[in-house]
């Protein structure tokens, strides 16, 4: 285990963030840290980046650690959290498929290490599940309480069930031990920090489209998504662990619906590209259809996303621009 650290950290609570290298993790770090409080940002880098966190290394009440959540040598060398938000998890098809068992392990053998590690610490503890565990849904748009069709044997098994287990870990210790929990169920994210090569729709055709290279759309295009700006996710999830209404299951996402078609030829127009739309075959379980019922959230914690999509993209294209 790796850990770097800066010395006169600022009052607040002090948070533990597990995936915090990662492309949301690493956003919400830099707003903890914005709000006085510690940081402690735990990563493994297999998905995520030193260089999301680089700006923050600098910076007082802001430690790295360079570990494995499904591992348990870090528990004892870290600052005791008042707060831990858990999302630890490689996030798209491409990473969570290279190594489906340890993508397993991360879901939840992580999820019991950092429960009792806020088990022990009497911290309240925020698990960042997501969509997927809707699988391809039969219900549109999804609520909380639809319980899904998820295959439990495809390729996208590993990730879908271990984020669905995870999530009765943590109503099992709200039951059993009167654990503080909260749960979200996050739907597409995008934005700054996002990696190229991360198999998202919206890094994948922004990428292709700088590069001039052509813009792969599988199956049709028809499918959907709720695309949502990771500011104003990021925002929710500031939400959801402050209030005390409300443990979850939430939904957070955009409820705008949008076809993948429509996206590809949205990134052409903002990026100014000349690259062409090709079809490819549509992957096994992909889903079609993809939007949140977000009622719960605006009632809950008065939250809704307010970045518009293509405010959001020229952000985003932004960001890809000056890595390129």
């Amino acid at each position: 285990m790796i850990s770097e650290t800066n010395a006169n950290t600022p009052s607040g609570s002090t948070v533990l963030v597990t995936g915090g290298a990662g492309f949301i993790g690493s956003h919400l770090c830099e707003r903890l840290l914005d709000e006085g409080h510690d940081v402690t940002c735990l990563d493994n880098l297999c998905s995520g980046s030193r260089e999301n966190v680089r700006r923050l290394l600098g910076q007082d009440g802001f430690t790295f650690v360079d570990a494995d959540v499904a591992r348990t040598e870090w528990l004892e060398q870290i600052p005791r959290p008042n707060l831990i938000f858990n999302l630890a998890c490689p996030a798209s098809p491409p990473f969570y498929q290279v190594d489906p068992i340890a993508t397993m392990k991360t879901s939840v053998i992580g999820a019991l290490n950092v429960l009792e590690l806020a088990r022990q610490c009497g911290a309240r503890i925020l698990q960042t599940s997501t969509s997927e565990v809707y699988g391809d849904p039969l219900q549109h748009p999804q609520s909380e309480s639809y319980r899904g069709n998820v295959n439990t044997t495809g390729p996208r098994a590993c990730y879908d069930e271990g984020k669905r287990a995870a999530e009765t870990l943590f109503c099992d210790y709200a039951r059993i031990y009167g654990t503080d929990i909260r749960i979200v169920r996050i739907f597409n994210t995008y934005g700054p920090h996002m990696r190229p090569d991360d198999g998202r729709v919206v890094s994948t055709f922004i990428w292709q489209a700088l590069h001039g290279d052509d813009i792969t759309v599988y199956g049709n295009g028809a499918q959907t998504r709720s695309f949502c700006y990771v500011d104003d996710l990021v925002d929710a999830l500031m939400r959801m662990m402050s209030q005390e209404e409300i443990s979850g299951p939430v939904n957070l996402g955009n409820p705008c619906e949008t076809t993948v078609m429509e996206l590809a030829e949205m990134v052409i127009e903002l990026t100014g590209s000349n690259s062409r739309i090709i079809n490819k075959d549509l992957p096994t379980d992909d889903p079609r259809r993809r939007k949140p019922d977000i009622s719960l959230a605006n009632e809950t914690l008065g939250w809704e996303p307010r970045t518009p999509l293509v405010q959001g993209l020229q952000e985003t294209i932004a960001f890809f621009r000056g890595i390129m």
